[in-house]
């Protein structure tokens, strides 16, 4: 497995450098979370071990085996080899009290009611939570996030939860067999996060892109994606 993994790895890393090539950027500008929601705790554990730090869950209800072997894994712990854990997937208000304190970054803040639950776990905790602002840019039914008109006077809202930070803006693009037609998708949020800076300096902190998926993380880097993820292209997916 390990040599397959390291052939993905050196495959994807080509992969963003030409895309940061062709765009002008810097490869240090992009993460990457590798999405272990479809492999096994050992393929999981092998991508920690082959350096891929940053690791992206869906459902609770999924990450949580993963989660607890994981942090009680003390040789991982004794190598420094414990994992950013990212949720990406929609999170339920009920499900907040499982996933806030062990997620560091929330990638689908999409409503006030979970902002609110976010705010109030991580108070508890005394923790400030790093979220990403889920836009629907696609405007398709099956996904989630916020309409982009909502963005601004979502964003002033959010100001008064102390626990919670926004940092950046997340979107998923329809899947689509020529990448190239995601481009749109990947543009218009770079496009509501650099108008959201002007338009409301107050929150300088919304830098970050995370936007990108195994199919079309080369188009969204060259449009500006500061976070990609990556599942099957880069851990695989494995058949339960």
């Amino acid at each position: 497995m390990s040599s397959i993994l390291e052939n993905r790895m050196l495959q994807v890393e080509e992969r963003i450098k030409r895309a940061c090539e062709r765009s002008g950027r810097s490869r240090e500008d992009v993460q990457i979370i590798a999405v272990t929601k479809y492999v096994s705790l050992d393929t999981t554990i092998d991508a920690l071990e082959h350096g891929l730090r940053h690791l992206g869950e869906n459902r609770w209800q999924d990450a949580q085996a993963k989660w607890e072997a994981i942090s009680s894994n003390e040789q991982l712990a004794a190598e420094g080899g414990q994992p950013v854990w990212h949720f990406i997937g929609s999170l339920q208000t009920n499900k907040v009290k499982d996933v806030i304190g062990k997620f560091t970054y929330i990638h689908s803040l999409d409503r006030l009611s979970l902002a609110q639950a976010i705010d109030k776990r991580a108070s508890q905790l005394g923790i400030i939570v790093p979220c990403f602002i889920q836009v629907n840019v696609s405007g398709e039914d099956s996904k989630h996030g916020i309409e982009p008109k909502q963005l601004f006077s979502f964003v002033v809202q959010l100001q008064q939860f102390k626990s919670l930070q926004p940092i950046g803006l997340m979107t998923m693009a329809p899947y689509e067999a020529e990448p190239e037609q995601t481009r749109f998708v990947f543009r218009a949020l770079r496009g509501l996060r650099d108008e959201l800076q002007q338009r409301t300096p107050e929150v300088q902190s919304i830098t970050q892109l995370s936007m990108g998926m195994s199919n079309d993380f080369e188009v969204a880097i060259e449009e500006g994606a500061t976070w990609i993820r990556l599942g099957t292209t880069l851990v695989g997916k494995e058949e339960e």
